[in-house]
């Protein structure tokens, strides 16, 4: 639901935009562009099913401020449009929500030897079902020494990207564009790969810390340490921590719909049930052997399916599990 739509249906209430979250605490960005810290009513913590259910950076939120107080007590999460998340580090089957109501999925990846279009790929999947565009954001082109090598590979994706360069600052005007009329992107990648770095050029000013990419093995250390969603213009920009990894949440996902080379290989296989494998006469194969399409890109598109069947069944042992102790609790009651 776009700002001024929501203003229309909640004339008579306060809302506003959780600009960061911590430990279900909460700052609210005002309709005044200001930030009022925020906390929830004491019942809102047994109406919630899952951690999912609490308030995450971009929601839009009704509140009201407490009587002479430069606080406030939030009443109401309102409707997502969007919403990107991750599995839960760990064997646990959880739901960790990076941003809500966005427009754009910014991918943040640069050209050096950290590159990695396995990583590309997974965030690809996982944007599927988030209700976002997926944008691919090329940095520090300067320590790349091939960069056709890497823009083959993206075109091979079929998603628009685009290079910046904190040399050139008006290269960065092109994700100003993106959020005009008031639409809202966040910034997703790995730590170091530059996000920070665009978040000042965006601002112009040195509103997040930068850190150094490690000579040794060319990746970047944590300098984000929250979720933030900043304004910019009549826009909005949403930071996040660099990810070490990226585990997918959905798990109703079609792996097809990010390869749609694969896929439409799939259809030429001599057999329906080939797993594009060893079998005769396998026409995913054959791409790799005429150098259609790499053998990386297939062992991505395997992995990724495997890990959504390992997600299913998770997910599968751990509802059983809650509805037996749902089951133990109602017969208790009955004794």
């Amino acid at each position: 639901m776009e700002e001024k739509n929501l203003k229309k249906k909640h004339e008579k209430q306060l809302i506003g935009r959780i600009a960061i979250a911590y430990n279900h605490m909460y700052k609210i960005l005002t309709k005044e562009q200001t930030f009022l810290p925020a906390s929830l009513p004491g019942n809102y913590h047994f109406q919630v099913q899952h951690e999912a259910d609490y308030p995450a950076v971009g929601d839009w939120v009704v509140f009201h401020q407490l009587p002479n107080e430069d606080k406030a007590m939030i009443k109401e999460v309102l409707p997502r449009t969007s919403k990107f998340s991750r599995k839960t580090a760990g064997v646990a089957v959880k739901e960790q929500i990076i941003a809500t109501n966005i427009d754009y999925l910014f991918i943040v990846t640069s050209m050096n030897e950290d590159f990695n279009i396995a990583r590309i790929e997974r965030y690809l999947v996982a944007a599927q079902h988030s209700g976002a565009l997926p944008i691919i954001i090329l940095t520090k082109a300067d320590l790349c020494e091939d960069k056709g090598w890497i823009l083959d590979q993206l075109l091979l994706l079929g998603v628009d990207f685009t290079m910046v360069s904190m040399f050139q600052p008006e290269s960065v005007e092109v994700i100003k564009d993106y959020l005009i009329g008031g639409k809202t992107g966040t910034f997703v990648g790995s730590s170091g790969v530059g996000k920070s770095t665009l978040i000042n050029l965006l601002t112009n000013e040195e509103r997040m810390k930068v850190g150094n990419i490690r000579e040794d093995d060319q990746k970047g250390r944590h300098t984000t340490t929250h979720r933030e969603l900043i304004q910019l213009g009549d826009g909005y920009i949403i930071d996040t921590p660099g990810m070490r990894e990226f585990q997918l949440w959905e798990d109703d996902i079609n792996i097809g719909e990010s390869f749609t080379d694969i896929q439409a290989l799939s259809e030429q296989c001599k057999f329906r049930n080939c797993s594009h494998h060893k079998e005769v006469g396998c026409a995913v194969q054959q791409a790799i052997d005429e150098g259609k399409i790499t053998e990386k890109r297939l062992s991505s598109y395997f992995k990724l399916e495997r890990e959504l069947i390992m997600l299913e069944k998770r997910r599968a042992k751990q509802e059983k599990k809650r509805m037996k102790t749902t089951n133990k609790k109602k017969s208790a009651r009955y004794e």
